[in-house]
């Protein structure tokens, strides 16, 4: 019974925010925001297994949440709308429902693969040499979808809008709400079984020590390949989330300042913790409400805020504990055997 308390947990929880939604009791600003927050987290999380757990330098990775963002926008679009880019829907409108999980599936694939332009070069390279190379793709990758005139290029490209509204007409719920909270929880599962499997101990023993994990016959660049996919295909899978949740994806929205933000959350929650990564996503997405209304002004006080961190608690909130560390009775409830 103790292992069903947190899937129970859970669903309660997105049970209550339909209902809320349904009723009205939360608008549609305060169902934005939480759902910006979902997306922050899998953004943190995600980086968080390359920068914090393996411990490399990658700051471009908006290009693959970009990635992700466009390919599922794309199909969805193809699939289940009339629009001008694609004609008529290949699919029956009211298939969205059950489509729309594996057009954002397809992105996080499209990111992976997307991903081997960092996974490759990471062989060869650490720190600084990485962190140039990773910015790189993340330019290389905006600067493709600029020029590629037939999705927009650097106009953007419209009509998710229509995709949610035909699930609407098949079933009246706040469906963005649902999918991109099952899309938190699923990734945060998937960080947390990778991280703790033989696999994701090979991720900790490489940020250790490289040279030492291949002599102990951890094959390196298979455990950077494998971080390296998983990490920028969740990416694309919080892109697909965030392109569908605002209706209009443009390139400039995954520019060096969106890959700034994510690392700013892993930074600040801490390397290594996956709570550390989900506490500071929930901080950041207030205080980038909050710090709304100052417009640019909000990137002098956030880097701020990350300079008076890194001065009195460079470790960042959590350092690299987890909640089961700080109240050991909770593992029970969460931990796999």
């Amino acid at each position: 019974m103790q292992r069903l308390t947190v899937p129970l947990l859970l669903l309660a929880t997105l049970a209550g925010l339909v209902l809320a939604a349904k009723l009205g009791w939360i608008d549609l600003y305060v169902q934005t925001t939480l759902m910006f927050l979902c997306i922050n987290i899998i953004m943190a999380t995600s980086l968080n297994l390359i920068n914090g757990y393996m411990g490399e330098f990658s700051c471009g990775h908006a290009g693959f949440m970009a990635v992700g963002a466009y390919v599922s926008s794309l199909l969805s679009v193809a699939l289940f709308t009339s629009s001008a880019t694609f004609g008529e829907p290949l699919l029956p409108p009211s298939l969205a429902l059950l489509g729309l999980p594996l057009c954002l599936l397809a992105g996080g694939v499209a990111a992976a693969l997307a991903g081997l332009l960092v996974a490759f070069p990471s062989f060869r390279t650490r720190g600084d040499y990485l962190a140039i190379i990773t910015l790189a793709a993340n330019y290389i990758i905006i600067s493709l979808v600029e020029n590629l005139d037939v999705i927009g290029g650097a106009r953007g490209f419209m009509g998710m809008k229509k995709v949610l509204n035909n699930m609407e007409e098949v079933a009246g719920l706040p469906w963005m709400v649902i999918w991109t909270f099952v899309g938190t929880v699923f990734c945060v599962w998937i960080l947390q079984r990778y991280i703790r499997s033989s696999m994701g101990k090979g991720v900790m023993a490489v940020c250790q020590d490289e040279i030492a994990a291949e002599i102990m016959s951890v094959n390196t660049n298979q455990v950077k390949l494998t971080a390296f996919l998983l990490s920028s295909g969740l990416a694309g899978v919080a892109g697909g989330l965030f392109a569908h949740v605002v209706g209009y994806v443009n390139p400039q929205a995954f520019n060096i300042l969106k890959s700034t933000e994510a690392m700013v959350m892993v930074y600040l929650g801490g390397m290594g913790s996956l709570t550390g990564s989900i506490l500071s996503a929930g901080l950041m997405t207030v205080l980038l409400e909050v710090l709304r209304p100052l417009q640019i002004i909000k990137w002098v006080a956030i880097p701020l805020l990350l300079i008076i961190l890194m001065q009195f608690r460079p470790e960042g909130i959590m350092g690299n504990r987890e909640l089961g560390d700080l109240f050991p009775k909770l593992k029970k409830y969460y931990r796999f055997k």
